[in-house]
Formats: structure tokens, sequence, C-alpha cells
């Protein structure tokens, strides 16, 4: 019993703070190099998605499924796909502007290519 709350603490918790902590060092790191509009939201919406997809199929493999498993599969197949689509329209114009925002427009297109094969494998 106390190996799934040492799980679930590092799957629900740890996970989602490493991912906040990459992103605001990504976020410092664009505003040092100077960065001409800087795809901060967008890098945030990504980190969200792909988080929460992790979190996810972690649960999934590690913990026994939830309701907010099920929300969070809810979100990642309706609200998340139109927002990484706005994401990829929009950088796909900016993406030779610098290396984030060709990161940007990459990250959000290829979540058309991960997630349907994450949710065909789990």
């Amino acid at each position: 019993m106390q190996k799934h709350g040492v799980l679930a603490f590092i799957i629900y918790l740890i996970l989602p703070f490493i991912g906040l902590v990459v992103f605001l060092w990504l976020r410092i790191k664009m505003k040092n190099e100077k960065i001409p509009g800087p795809p901060a939201l967008a890098f945030f919406i990504i980190f969200f998605n792909y988080g929460g997809l992790s979190v996810v199929v972690l649960a999934n493999y590690f913990l026994e499924w939830s309701g907010m498993a099920t929300l969070g599969v809810l979100y990642l197949w309706s609200v998340a796909p139109i927002l990484m689509l706005t994401i990829a329209c929009y950088f796909y114009r900016d993406r030779k502007t610098s290396i984030y925002h060709k990161s940007a427009y990459i990250a959000a297109a290829l979540y058309f290519i991960i997630t349907p094969l994450v949710f065909a494998i789990i």
C-alpha cells in the first residue's frame, strides 16, 4: 500500500512540478536570448498537454484508474487537440523566427501523431 502512495506522489505531484520547472527555465532562457515574441503561452499549453498525457499513461500502468484520469482523457481528446491545432497553425508561419517558434510548431503538430499512438498502445 505504501508503494502505491509513493507512486501516486511521484506521478501526480513530482512529474507536474518538474514540467513546471522546465517550462519556467525555458521561459527565462527565451527572455535572456531576447527572442522576439517568445512563445511562452504556447509552450505552457504544450507542456500542460504532454504532461497530462504522461500522467494519464503512468496512472494507467502504475495506479488504479480514477475519475480524474477519465476527465484527463476527456480533456486530451476534446480540448487539447483544438489548442494544439491552433498553436500549430499560428506558429507555422512564424517557425523561421527562432528555434523556439519552430519547436512550438513541431511539438504542437506531433501531438496529432503521438496521442493516437499512445492511446492505441494503452
